[in-house]
């Protein structure tokens, strides 16, 4: 079996689950999660496969285009589904986190069937997104994450659900038509939507290369989420279940972060060094307008989601500063930012099956009773404030220290500005975990379990990957940094 076949497996081997799964609807609960597991579980072990098998300097792997369907006269829309250094470590959190997200579900018994259903097809179209060259094919994925989303939220959420899941729809949709009008502009001055030709590609007058860029870029910031537009997050992390918010914090913001760099930037470079000050501007306002705001957050869940927004903040000022340094430490950021933020609302979730609160103020002295909650909650706090032997510190260090030797203009300037959400960070996380684990025991939570086995084996595998990655983060480096030194301007 060739590599492009296993690429495949990774990418539809979730839907295929989700498919047989919803086929048979007299499976027990039982049956129904180990298919869930076991069809994640090859997806991810192949993905890790591939990992080590890429050459970070080849380009695209791992696929061949195959023409789909005419459109015009001699333009095709191509199915190609290909790897580089960029997009393989996102597949790779994607698969991975996919598992987990299983199993950390394994209580879920209300309507099993079709929850685990659109637990693996959000899955697929997640890498989907990632693995696309063309881009009728990228929009599609793009399109299709939608409905699990929508479906998971709006009947296992909590709270206002229907509320939340209809406001990320609209917001998504809004996102949507803005880069589906990009993707027509730039298809009818090229003729061609495949993704590994346009950076070279001869683009007629008729349209300014601004309006491309800008077209396709509010479709990724809002999925990032960027100020102001991250408004849909807090909510819809407020009120998802604990697999889907770590789906989405883990991978699904990824999205917006590696459609900037794939499309925007690379293939519109000019724009991109003109207004990069402008987007450095918006992404220093995010990380410390939402750093900030967390002190005022009462709820766990909607505490992390905004502190996501200033974590995604560093993404887009890394990505700015347009250097290889910068950029490497940005994509570095979001496959750190998917394990840490991914873990801690996996520990939001497991703290909340057992207390049924999120309210800060009534938790307290947590960490007596739930200890293998509370160690893990800390060690994935401590590596979202940047702690050194976590990947949370080399994706900051990496991301600020690439930022300060850029040469964009403003850029060092907004860095200084930006790096004060570092402290903040390390403020409001050492703020949750006193008050939630460390202050006065409550006797209502006397008698409370701790995590079990499996819960136990999920989370501490995240954990072993965020340590690996900030003992040893050329294992990561290297992937990506051949393949964003051909964006970046200067060093």
């Amino acid at each position: 079996m060739d590599n492009s076949t296993l690429l495949l497996l990774v990418i539809f081997l979730p839907a295929v689950g989700a498919v047989l799964i919803a086929m048979f609807q007299h499976l027990p609960p039982r049956t129904i999660k180990l298919t869930a597991a076991a069809f994640t579980l090859l997806s991810c072990i192949i993905a890790f496969g591939l990992f080590f098998a890429l050459d970070p300097s080849a380009g695209l792997q791992f696929g061949e285009p195959h023409d789909w369907f005419k459109i015009g006269s001699d333009s095709w829309v191509q199915f190609y589904m290909a790897v580089d250094g960029l997009s393989m470590p996102l597949v790779v959190l994607t698969a991975f986190l996919g598992f987990i997200s299983v199993l950390i579900s394994w209580k879920i018994n209300d309507r099993p069937r079709q929850y685990f259903s659109w637990l693996l097809i959000l899955e697929t179209s997640i890498l989907g997104v990632f693995c696309a060259q063309d881009l009728l094919l990228f929009f599609l994925f793009w399109e299709i994450e939608i409905i699990p989303m929508y479906f998971l939220i709006s009947t296992w959420g909590s709270g206002r659900r229907d509320y939340s899941a209809m406001k990320y729809v609209l917001y998504t949709l809004f996102g949507s038509a803005l880069m589906l009008a990009g993707i027509l502009a730039v298809f009818f001055q090229t003729g061609t939507l495949n993704m590994e030709e346009l950076p070279f590609a001869t683009y007629s007058a008729a349209i300014p290369m601004a309006a491309n860029f800008f077209l396709l870029l509010g479709g990724f910031i809002i999925k990032l989420p960027l100020f102001p537009v991250h408004t849909w997050l807090p909510d819809a992390h407020t009120d998802a279940p604990t697999a889907v918010s770590v789906m989405l914090a883990g991978a699904l913001l990824k999205m917006g972060g590696y459609g900037i760099i794939r499309l925007c930037f690379s293939v519109f470079p000019e724009p991109a060094q003109d207004y990069a000050w402008v987007l450095a501007i918006l992404a220093v306002v995010s990380i410390v307008y939402g750093a900030a705001v967390v002190f005022r957050q009462k709820d766990l869940k909607r505490l992390i989601a905004y502190s996501s927004v200033s974590h995604m903040g560093y993404v887009m000022l890394g990505v700015c500063a347009l250097s290889t340094l910068s950029l490497t430490g940005a994509a570095f950021q979001m496959v750190s930012h998917g394990l840490i933020t991914g873990l801690l609302f996996a520990m939001v979730g497991l703290a909340y099956g057992r207390t049924h609160t999120r309210f800060i103020p009534d938790l307290g002295g947590l960490a007596r009773q739930m200890p293998i909650i509370a160690v893990v909650f800390i060690i994935a706090g401590l590596a979202s404030l940047g702690l050194p032997g976590t990947s949370g510190f080399i994706a900051e260090f990496a991301t600020l220290l690439g930022s300060f030797s850029s040469e964009i203009n403003g850029i060092r300037l907004l860095t200084i500005i930006g790096a004060t959400g570092v402290v903040l960070t390390a403020g409001y996380t050492l703020w949750m975990v006193e008050r939630v684990f460390f202050k006065e025991p409550k006797e209502r939570w006397d008698g409370l379990d701790d995590a079990d086995a499996l819960e136990s084996v999920s989370v501490f595998s995240i954990v072993v990957l965020i340590i690996i990655l900030g003992i040893f983060p050329p294992l990561l480096i290297e992937m990506l940094e051949p393949t964003l030194s051909l964006i970046s301007v200067g060093s």
